[in-house]
């Protein structure tokens, strides 16, 4: 046997191997597999990424779109809603397919302040091809490897600011109603419940209706939904004076003393309490160009068939109060006139007639434009009373047109109107008004 000989097997060896280096089908085989995996995670970054892109631009519209219709609605109870509902007409739904949508009404504007409104959309975008290079992404969904996608708008309310002349506190829904009213005229007033209100068969020609619950028919422009107004006038409760009464001439013993019934001329002080009802027997001018504040503790201004009337120069506001002990009937009665301008400045600035909060009961008033007429100036401030309000409102003699009426409920009823309302900055009042959302505006 021929033993084998070193310097062959070398050649056949490199012949083999300068074969093999030769041919490219064995080696883009190779190749394609040691970068198959560079190549589907190079795949995945720019598809994957792309999609994201794409993804965040769409979020990002969705927020901006809900924050702003957030802000427009600008209500309380419903601007969440109405940003849920826009995100998912953008395909973002809340709670669906890994997406939150979250919304508060208390963001931080650019400007100051905390009563903007913000959205922030968050989704889990599903991995596929970057778990291929080792990206595992910082969440799951169902399972499977995800990345946390977010996007976020602020938009301001640019509210409308609305000024009340009838306003309603009662929370209920028949906070504010009509009773067949097919001539009311409120046309230089608006008229906001902080409850529900209900217009039959006309909208009382008032130029704004707002209710907090729901509106049906009430204001040339209704709306529901709208925030309540804080109760503005209940501060002035501090302005009354403690009560010194020991007893109380009431209904059946009108003019029991001098200062129980006026007439004529009356030079009043600052602050002038009547214990008990206070009866008019013959037309009455008030003279207090200082001002003077009447206070009738448990009792009536009754003002018979005859005119109270302050005279030019002078103002006057009349405050009920009392205990809410015994069986009180409170207010102005009587078939005369109340003519009565109120102060422009001081503690009692606007205010013609104040019914103290702290008093619940005797305060419900039926108003018919004659039993008695009120040409007044001013604020009528009734929070405890369910009022039925029809006929005319005219302004005092000397007053400028201002009249505003604050009930706990109120049925308008007839022919109710009032006349004219656009002096009430002249008259010293600020009237009650609300900021009621018109159109979001995009800050952030």
């Amino acid at each position: 046997m021929r033993a084998a000989i070193p310097g062959r097997h070398h050649k056949f060896l490199g012949r083999i191997i300068s074969k093999f280096l030769k041919c490219r089908r064995g080696n883009i085989a190779m190749m394609f597999a040691l970068m198959a995996p560079m190549f589907v995670g190079g795949l995945g970054m720019g598809v994957e990424t792309a999609l994201w892109y794409v993804d965040q631009r769409n979020m990002q519209n969705a927020s901006d779109a809900a924050a702003v219709a957030a802000g427009g609605d600008g209500t309380a109870a419903n601007y969440a809603n109405v940003a849920d509902a826009v995100a998912a007409k953008y395909g973002f739904t809340n709670g669906v397919n890994g997406v939150t949508v979250t919304t508060s009404n208390t963001a931080s504007c650019p400007a100051g302040g905390s009563t903007c409104y913000s959205v922030a959309i968050t989704m889990k975008q599903p991995l596929y091809l970057l778990p291929v290079v080792g990206f595992s992404g910082n969440t799951t969904l169902n399972g499977q490897a995800a990345q946390t996608l977010q996007a976020a708008a602020t938009a301001s309310a640019d509210g409308v600011l609305h000024q009340y002349c009838l306003l309603t506190l009662s929370t209920g829904n028949s906070s504010f109603d009509t009773n067949g009213a097919p001539s009311a005229n409120l046309g230089s007033c608006s008229v906001m419940s902080n409850g529900g209100a209900t217009c039959h068969g006309h909208n009382l020609g008032a130029q704004y209706g707002d209710a907090a619950k729901t509106n049906s028919g009430c204001g040339v422009n209704e709306m529901s939904n709208v925030p309540a107004v804080q109760d503005p006038y209940a501060h002035f409760a501090s302005n009354i004076p403690s009560n010194p009464c020991s007893s109380y001439a009431n209904e059946n013993g009108h003019g029991t003393g001098a200062a129980q019934q006026w007439s004529g001329t009356v030079t009043l002080p600052a602050n002038t309490v009547i214990c008990g009802d206070l009866q008019l027997t013959g037309n009455v001018t008030i003279n207090a160009p200082a001002g003077a504040t009447i206070v009738i503790e448990n009792g009536q201004f009754d003002s018979g068939n005859y005119t109270v009337q302050t005279a030019s120069g002078s103002t006057a506001t009349v405050v009920f109060s009392g205990t809410n002990s015994g069986n009180y009937t409170r207010g102005l009665t009587g078939s005369g006139t109340f003519n009565i301008q109120a102060p422009t400045s001081g503690n009692w600035s606007g205010v013609a007639v104040y019914e103290d909060p702290n008093v619940t009961s005797g305060f419900d008033v039926t108003y018919t434009g004659n039993s008695p007429t009120w040409d007044i100036t001013g604020l009528v401030y009734m929070p405890n009373a369910n009022v039925t309000f029809k006929g005319a409102v005219n302004k005092s003699s000397n007053g400028a047109s201002c009249f505003v009426l604050v009930s706990y409920t109120l049925l308008v009823s007839g022919t109710a109107n009032i006349l004219e309302n656009g002096g009430c900055a002249a008259a010293g009042l600020n009237m009650p008004s609300n900021l009621v959302a018109g159109r979001g505006l995009l800050v952030n």
